[in-house]
């Protein structure tokens, strides 16, 4: 007949319950990381459009060809959707 332990964990309860807690907390801090660098690319994109949005106003002599290719650059690089693009594109050229 086992019998049964009451009190303290031995040291395997207490490995295993170490075990868990370190688990956890690297589960934690990962998702806080990935959260983090989530929201700091939303703001590098948010900020990277209101220059691209600025940037025809302030730069009224330059080329409209130095305009579009550095909405091209943005677009590649992911800063401006589909939708963005072209609708700065048409407030260039319109």
């Amino acid at each position: 007949m086992l019998m049964r332990r009451f009190g303290r964990p031995g040291l395997l309860g207490t490995v295993a319950r170490t075990a868990v807690i370190a688990g956890t907390a690297t589960a934690t801090r990962n998702a806080l990381d990935r959260r983090q660098q989530r929201n700091a690319e939303q703001e590098a994109e948010a900020e990277a459009y209101e220059q691209q949005a600025a940037a025809p106003a302030a730069a009224a002599s330059a080329g409209i060809g130095d305009q579009l290719t550095r909405l091209a650059t943005l677009h590649e690089s992911g800063a401006l959707t589909d939708e963005e693009f072209a609708a700065a594109k048409l407030r260039l050229l319109g």
